[in-house]
């Protein structure tokens, strides 16, 4: 019998039909679905919450308000910003350097270009670094205008739909007005119009192809690239314009070596600036607005209304003749209530209190006396004061009047400039620098025998701010205009005082200035503490102290430094203190005590019940080494000899 043969098995034989197929392509169709109601629901979300309507209107201008403790406008800082421009009014090279540098395929994309994404991506990889991004010019315009500068996935979403909703409502030409017209340029200028005007005093539709070049640049990185502080970088960065319009085609290789680099040509200023000394000196602490910021901002401020006019009114009445003044008040946290930092700020917008660097002659005593403190000195200690020689020099007191042997606290309310020097040359320069620098001068300081008696020019704010270390024996205290301070302010970071009795020693001794003192013109009727200075021939006068929780410091002077003969820190600024503290603190200048008629002769204004300390037990008087050179002297008289307090004065 014989067998069929069976055929082979066919190589690929038809597979069963899986009973799973059916689901699977359920799940597939059900996955596309929802996908769709997602993306459709992002989409609506999308539309809802970005300002789509608002795209088409025009920009707001941003700005900057300063508000006061009380919520009240300080000052206003306005974008600069003109009117539009169009770019059919251009010249043809305006727009086209605009186009080369920042979006050369601006006329063949849709508004988002993933060509030049991924042309900008191979450059940055190649470079190692960001060097240029992706976006399209109608992408730039939907961020900078219409959105929050915040890095965030829907933020960017927003911008893809805004930028496409542009490109579907308005021409290139429409778009390409509304990018230049409201571009940030840098120094707080909008648009242009305003940045032609700025920069080169001419109007946008006569700039050459250096300044269209030049003005395309800046807007990559407007706040560094600005040719009023960076010509430099502007000038490269427009070179690189210039290159890329070439390439693109828009002029010869030529032309864009043959093309001489643009200067600034600004217009000469029209009006006084705007603003007060405090805003003028706190704007720059609000990190001023960003590059890619529009609409107004509100800033809060420590200024304190109340005491800013108080302020403006304490030294409006003095007596200035034609001198000038400026005062600084601060909490004991260094934060600024109030600043004047001149007569008149519409007549000179120069801040005398936080940019002018003056000598502060025996103001600058306290760090001489913080330092004999920490090496051993009390302000029973008893001292010598007496004409002394260094070299060729003597360090004379005013009116050559010297006392003996006395008590150092009597020393330092009479600001005797023997002894301070004696003492410095006692304890080390170096260290009454070190003292100055714990507690916050930042001025250079020169370690020479004139150091003691405060020739080395200092700011009021920084020295205001050092006499807050001393009210509060913390250190350093920042001052600062924000309400939020940052680390290192007091609070935030602030050194504690090591334990040891120099600052109470140090409040000892300024309490006596006051008392009986060269400051008594300052003296309240709550404790009041402070120092004097007055520099050679009258060209500096000084008062700086504390009371309550104020700390404020009053220079008076000349711009020019013109003497200003028998003004002394005791007398006109004691008085403008005096004047703003009664105010600032809702009390009355301290009454002389009532005296028996049987001792109105006395010359003592100190009263009757003050004794005199325990004595201690006699410290060396300070040698007196070296060579020095001539340095001025304290200019305010001293006052008669009175007791001295038993106790330390009331904290």
């Amino acid at each position: 019998m014989l067998l069929r043969r069976r055929a082979p098995p066919p190589l690929f034989a038809a597979a069963a039909p899986s009973p799973h197929a059916p689901w699977r392509a359920r799940m597939v169709k059900r996955g596309l679905k929802i996908f769709l109601v997602v993306l459709l629901a992002l989409i609506v979300w999308l539309a809802v919450t970005a300002p789509l309507s608002r795209s088409l209107q025009p920009i707001a201008a941003p700005s900057i308000t300063l508000l006061s403790v009380e919520g009240e406008p300080i000052a206003r800082r306005g974008a600069i910003i003109e009117a539009q421009v169009h770019v059919a009014d251009l010249p043809p090279y305006v727009g086209q350097a605009f186009i080369s540098i920042e979006d050369r395929r601006f006329f063949h994309h849709i508004g988002i270009d993933p060509w030049g994404v991924a042309r900008a991506m191979l450059r940055n990889l190649r470079l190692g670094r960001v060097r240029e991004g992706g976006s399209t010019l109608t992408q730039q315009l939907a961020r900078t205008s219409f959105l929050s500068p915040d890095r965030t996935i829907g933020r960017k979403a927003q911008e893809a739909l805004i930028t496409l909703w542009l490109e579907a409502w308005l021409s290139k030409e429409e778009i390409l007005d509304r990018y230049l017209s409201n571009a940030y340029f840098g120094d707080n200028v909008y648009g242009l119009r305003a940045a032609a005007h700025h920069y080169f005093n001419t109007d946008p539709e006569h700039l050459t192809l250096a300044q269209a070049a030049m003005l395309a640049g800046v807007v990559n990185a407007p706040s560094r690239l600005a040719p009023t502080g960076n010509l430099e970088g502007a000038q490269a960065r427009s070179r690189r314009v210039l290159r890329m319009m070439a390439e693109v085609g828009y002029i010869t290789r030529r032309e864009a070596d043959d093309t001489r680099l643009a200067r600034v040509r600004r217009a000469p200023e029209s009006e006084v600036p705007t603003g007060t000394y405090f805003a003028d000196w706190v704007l720059p602490q609000t990190g001023a607005i960003s590059d890619d910021n529009y609409g107004e901002r509100q800033v809060q401020t420590t200024l304190e209304g109340d005491m800013q006019r108080y302020a403006v009114r304490a030294i409006r009445r003095a007596n200035l003749g034609g001198a000038q003044a400026a005062l600084v008040a601060m909490r004991l946290d260094g934060r600024v209530v109030a600043m004047v930092g001149g007569r008149d700020y519409s007549q000179s917008a120069f801040n005398r209190a936080t940019q002018a660097r003056r000598q502060p002659g025996s103001a600058f005593k306290p760090f001489v006396y913080l330092a004999a403190f920490r090496a051993g000195f009390t302000p029973n200690t008893p001292v010598n004061d007496v004409p002394i020689r260094l070299g060729d020099w003597e360090p004379a007191n005013y009116g050559n009047s010297y006392h003996g042997r006395e008590l150092l606290r009597d020393a330092f309310a009479e600001s005797s400039n023997s002894v301070a020097v004696q003492t410095q040359e006692r304890v080390g320069r170096r260290n009454v620098i070190r003292a100055a620098r714990d507690l916050g001068i930042t001025s250079p300081l020169r370690a020479d025998p004139s150091l003691a008696l405060g020739t080395n020019g200092v700011s009021l704010l920084e020295l205001t701010s050092a006499y807050a270390g001393i009210a509060t024996g913390r250190y350093p205290i920042r001052a600062h205009g924000l309400t939020e301070p940052s680390p290192g302010w007091l609070g935030w970071g602030a050194e504690p005082l090591h334990r040891g009795h120099y600052f109470p020693m140090l409040r000892d001794v300024m309490y006596a200035v006051t008392q009986h003192g060269t400051g008594r013109a300052a003296n309240l009727s709550i404790p009041t503490f402070g120092k004097t200075g007055t520099t050679s021939d009258y060209r500096d006068a000084w008062f700086v102290g504390f009371a309550g929780d104020l700390v404020v410091g009053v220079w008076v002077g000349n711009d020019d430094n013109r003497p200003l003969p028998g003004t002394t820190g005791g007398g006109l600024p004691a008085r403008i203190w005096r004047a703003f503290m009664v105010d600032a603190l809702g009390i009355r200048p301290a009454r002389a005590p009532a005296v028996p008629l049987s001792q109105t002769d006395r010359t003592s204004d100190a009263p009757a019940n003050v004794q005199a300390p325990p004595p201690e037990p006699p410290a060396p008087v300070p040698d007196v080494p070296g060579d020095a050179a001539p340095v001025p002297v304290e200019s305010s008289a001293p006052p008669a000899k009175t007791p001295v307090p038993a106790t330390a004065p009331p904290r």
